[in-house]
């Protein structure tokens, strides 16, 4: 019982700030135009300090990191390469198989991943979720836009698609604070610590626009979201499972093992749906899984936490 409360108050603060957020705009304190310039903030500023800050306080070698990054790649890509099986075995829709490329194998890696990764494990575990968080980035924007795209009646644009890769902050900053600490490069103190002001700030502020967002959605028929439990339960139970029976063969360290199940178990994300927004996908789905999945996560994260020691 002492280890299921402990799980439980380890996400229960995060999850707060949620449902501070739901309340705001249940009584019409707040709007979506929050969520857009919350998330507008998160991403430019808030979020790239995270991730620079984080990578700062790399302690090894980059190298010792190539197997943790290599398995979680292997995990998404095997992911997305479900969703042929199961748009054959199932017949869907060209419209669903697109969807899933970005629902199965991409939870919320970053705005919820991040801080429950430091309230379960600490800071030390920053370098491994900043980490997890640009392979989850890159392989989002890169293979699951091409195969939404060459699966979709839009023809592909690898200048498109390269243009905004390189241009996402998300993975400018991986490679700021990736080139600090491989080549040493000195950084005043108070430009340390005005970036890590600016990291402390990004998880309330985007979790507060996540609540805001989930207050806003309409709750619509009982029977709809048949599918988006199926689908929820899907990618953050049944694919973390197989995932972590598959790793507990592999080399990684204990804590890299137990961050990575962790994180293949967030719910689904804001920018996966705004991804839905932008390439017209089933955006009623995404909105209902991203709410589902976050209200399950109550649940279904301290339980992976107790699962996992």
């Amino acid at each position: 019982m002492d280890a299921i409360l402990t799980s439980f108050e380890i996400v229960l603060p995060l999850f707060l700030v949620i449902l501070t957020g739901l309340t705001f705009s249940r009584i019409g304190a707040a709007s979506l135009n929050w969520v857009e310039v919350l998330n507008k903030y998160a991403l430019w500023i808030g979020f790239p300090a995270l991730v620079i800050f984080s990578l700062m306080q790399l302690e090894e070698q980059l190298i010792n990191y190539l197997p943790l990054i290599l398995l979680n790649s292997a995990y998404l890509i095997a992911c997305m390469s479900l969703v042929f099986i199961l748009a054959r075995l199932f017949q869907l829709k060209q419209i669903m198989k697109q969807s899933l490329f970005l629902i199965l194998p991409f939870g919320n890696i970053a705005y919820l991943g991040i801080p429950v990764l430091e309230n379960t494990f600490g800071n030390e575990i920053l370098p491994v979720a900043a980490l997890l968080s640009a392979v989850y980035v890159f392989w989002m924007l890169t293979l699951a836009l091409v195969l939404i795209e060459i699966n979709g009646n839009n023809s592909f644009d690898l200048k498109k698609m390269t243009f905004s890769l390189l241009r996402n902050p998300l993975l400018i900053s991986v490679f700021v604070g990736i080139a600090i600490v491989a080549f040493e490069i000195p950084v005043p103190r108070f430009v340390k610590q005005t970036i890590q002001l600016f990291s402390q700030s990004v998880t309330a502020v985007v979790l507060f626009s996540l609540g805001i967002f989930i207050g806003m959605q309409k709750i619509g028929n009982p029977g709809e979201w048949l599918q988006v439990a199926l689908v929820s339960l899907t990618a953050m139970i049944i694919l973390p499972a197989l995932l972590y029976l598959t790793l507990r063969f592999a080399s990684l360290p204990p804590q890299e093992l137990k961050a990575t199940v962790i994180d293949a178990a967030m719910p689904l994300g804001l920018t996966p749906y705004a991804l839905s927004v932008q390439y017209q996908l089933e955006t009623k789905l995404f909105a209902r899984v991203v709410v589902f999945g976050t209200l399950i996560s109550v649940v279904v994260i301290p339980m992976w936490i107790l699962i996992l020691g």
